[in-house]
This record gives C-alpha cells, sequence and structure tokens, in this order.
C-alpha cells in the first residue's frame, strides 16, 4: 500500500484515536497514531480527534505544540481535519462553565453552550451539507451522522468562500467546514456507520 495516502492521527491524549484510526484505514490510508511533530508535519493528512472539556483538550494540544503543527500545515496549504472537540479548538475560544479559554484561531469566533432543552446533544442527526462540498459528496440529504456534544461554534465569522455545513438542536449550529486545507466536524465519522466512511474516504482521495 505504498501509494495510499499518509495520515497521521494527532496524539495529545484525547479523542477515539483507536477507532478513527481503523476508520481511516477502512478507507484505505496509511495511519500513524502519534505526538511527533516531523511526522504530523510530513503527513499527507492530519487528523486532530478531540472529546471532553474544550480547556482540557487545549493544555494537552499545547503540550505537543499540536497549535503550532497544525497553523504549520495550514500555512503550508497540507491538509488538517478537526473531528467534534478537534474542529471546536480550531476556533478562537471556547467557553464552558463560565471559563473562558484560547483556541488555535484558525477561524475567528467562539465555541459555546447550546440554549437546548435536552444537553448534550446525542444521537444520530442530518446536517445541511454545503453546495459544493468535498465531504458530503456522494451522500444524500436525509444522511445522519453520529454527534455527541453540549457546546459548538453557532456563527460562521470566517472566510465567506469557506463550505460552511449546518445543523439543527433546537438552534442551529456549525456541523463541518471547508476551508482551504483545513477542514473539521462537529459529529464523529468514525462513528457514523457508512455515512462517515464515505465522508472519510472523500477527504482521504482528495489528500
Amino acid at each position: 500500500m505504498s501509494g495510499s495516502p499518509r495520515v497521521v492521527i494527532l496524539d495529545y491524549g484525547s479523542g477515539n484515536l483507536r477507532s478513527a484510526q481503523r476508520a481511516l484505514q477502512r478507507v484505505g490510508a496509511q495511519v500513524e497514531v502519534t505526538a511527533d511533530a516531523d511526522a504530523a508535519a510530513d503527513a499527507d493528512g492530519l487528523l486532530v480527534p478531540g472529546v471532553g472539556a474544550y480547556a482540557a483538550c487545549m493544555r494537552g494540544l499545547r503540550e505537543v505544540n499540536g497549535d503550532k503543527i497544525i497553523a504549520e500545515r495550514v500555512q503550508a496549504g497540507r491538509p488538517v481535519l478537526g473531528v467534534c472537540v478537534g474542529m471546536q479548538i480550531l476556533f478562537t475560544h471556547g467557553v464552558e462553565f463560565g471559563v473562558d479559554t484560547a483556541g488555535c484561531g484558525q477561524w475567528p469566533g467562539a465555541v459555546t453552550r447550546l440554549d437546548a432543552p435536552v444537553i448534550p446533544h446525542m444521537g444520530w442527526n442530518v446536517v445541511d451539507a454545503a453546495a459544493g462540498s468535498t465531504l458530503f459528496a456522494g451522500l444524500d440529504a436525509d444522511t445522519r451522522f453520529y454527534f455527541v456534544h453540549s457546546y459548538a461554534a453557532q456563527q460562521w465569522e470566517g472566510r465567506p468562500e469557506a463550505l460552511v455545513t449546518w445543523a439543527t438542536h433546537q438552534v442551529p449550529f456549525v456541523a463541518a467546514v471547508e476551508d482551504g486545507p483545513l477542514a473539521a466536524t462537529q459529529f464523529h465519522p468514525e462513528k457514523s456507520g457508512d455515512a462517515g466512511a464515505t465522508l472519510l474516504s472523500n477527504w482521504v482521495e482528495a489528500l
């Protein structure tokens, strides 16, 4: 499989590393799980996972210089995919439990608590995929993805040419973004069955 795209899953102590690894291997990628900066810089694609609290994820990310790794890849036009809290930390900051934590600042805006009677938003939900999306190519409008989160970016303040996919849990929130080399999903593609596999395959094929 020497011709397969090489993907590094950034290991900074957060995320479903093995399930993400298996999901990417199933769609034909060579996958390494590591915090090694050189490997992360050299890979065809970098996947940034994330579960749990925003502040804890940022702390772990900074300990392995993950924020710098992401910034350098994006600056060089090299693909990065953030998943769940790995998407949220790409924004300027996150507010949880009254604590405001600085994020990676790739996209302007805040990640805040969803104003919904049932939190977390957990389970399968449809998305309103952006026109011209690469990630959602070949997927029907009624395709469902697996979400588990209480916080999200609820406005898009980034580049107007970015492709922004929305979903709704009582209130609209950003479900995915495709912005040049930087892409992200609020849902878990690795837990989203065939739909998630299609999305990951679309990302890997574009590397």
